[in-house]
């Protein structure tokens, strides 16, 4: 269904960008029209077949494919939004119509632009962003605990154990005292699932490792996220709590179960936080949402991701509608909740003004005064 809908309004996106930019002063005098129809329907066709052929197929070829499709996708992406606010600017011509073409001629620069801004900005590296976070009752031992949190990288055919690696190795180098994982660190397909265990394996902090399951963790035929996540020694809390010593709980929501569509005959949130002991409680869960209810529950930080920040500008306002929480930090009745805008990418190997990130929290007693 959601391949269905994505060929469908990239099929919209096509029609309307090539006629648009079919009016275009310069690119009527570099193209016949028959010649901009046939450039329109090979890149529909690469488009179309990144998705149905090269997205759950391995090998260099298919790779290649679903980068190139999927970048296209963004570059349409953009130059549908520019040549939009083009139109809605003049009223489709009837407004400045001897400047109504040019115009037009600029947004299809700019969407070009910052289309080569996205492909520069998604190759960069991840930032360590930083918070400090005041927590009710933490106790005096753990004043200053270091937790990093990661989500989001989507390892698979486009990005690859080398790139885990070298996410690995960023973590390392903050010594966090905990590291959680926020879910959708394996896309599903085309990675070499020995190779990503050898890399999980080589997280460590002393107070252990603690993982929420995204939708992508159990795509595929194996559920080949969860079970990697256990053979690296990785506690998945699915709707579930653990003690970390006498110090804290961190609670874990099963997002998966809720985006493949099962039914259950119980909530989430509660389930997860269901007799849970007295003191702070961490909550991972990979989608931001249940925010007020977890507050009332009680807990004091969640930490989540799955929105990537909208990754490409303006897409992040289309996130918003269903995900009014896109990136940064906020505060519900209490509760400390930070959204992570995904230290990889889906889809386009791209971002735009909204760089991939590593979380690097630094807890503090309330009492402190620091928040």
């Amino acid at each position: 269904m959601f391949g269905t809908i994505l060929i469908s309004i990239g099929t919209i996106l096509h029609l309307y960008v090539f006629w648009r930019i079919s009016s275009i002063p310069f690119v009527k005098k570099i193209l016949r029209p028959y010649a901009l129809i046939f450039i329109g329907l090979l890149l529909w066709l690469l488009f179309f077949s990144a998705r149905y052929f090269g997205h759950n197929r391995e090998g260099f070829f298919w790779a290649a494919l679903e980068l190139l499709g999927m970048n296209w996708m963004a570059v349409l992406f953009l130059i549908f939004a520019l040549l939009l606010v083009a139109d809605l600017l003049t009223c489709f011509g009837f407004l400045f119509s001897g400047r109504a073409s040019a115009i037009r001629g600029w947004a299809l620069l700019a969407g070009i632009g910052l289309s080569l801004i996205a492909c520069v900005q998604g190759l960069r590296p991840p930032v360590v962003e930083e918070y400090q976070v005041a927590i009710k009752d933490l106790p005096a031992k753990i004043e200053g605990l270091r937790v990093a949190a990661i989500g989001d990288t989507h390892i698979g055919s486009l990005l690859g154990e080398g790139w885990l690696a070298a996410r690995v190795d960023q973590i390392l180098a903050l010594r966090p005292d905990i590291i959680f994982l926020l879910g959708d660190i394996v896309e599903g397909h085309g990675a070499n699932p020995d190779l990503i265990l050898l890399q999980l394996k080589r997280l460590s902090a002393p107070l252990g490792l603690f993982a929420a399951p995204g939708n992508h963790e159990f795509h595929g035929e194996t559920n080949s996220g969860q079970g990697l996540f256990e053979e690296a020694g990785i506690t998945v809390l699915r709707d579930q709590w653990a003690e970390v010593g006498d110090l804290l709980t961190v609670a874990g929501v099963d997002y998966s179960r809720t985006r493949r569509g099962e039914k259950t005959d119980y909530d989430h949130v509660f389930r997860a936080l269901a007799d849970i002991p007295p003191g702070p409680v961490i909550m991972l869960t990979h989608s931001p949402s249940d925010v007020e209810k977890a507050a009332d529950e009680g807990v004091d930080l969640m930490l989540c991701g799955h929105t990537h920040g909208g990754q490409i500008w303006p897409f992040d306002y289309l996130v918003r509608i269903s995900s009014p929480m896109v990136e940064g930090r906020y505060d519900i009745n209490g509760m400390t909740i930070i959204v992570s805008r995904g230290a990889g990418t889906w889809g386009p190997r791209m971002r735009l003004w909204s760089p991939g990130e590593i979380l690097l929290l630094t807890l503090y007693a309330k009492a402190n005064g620091k928040e």
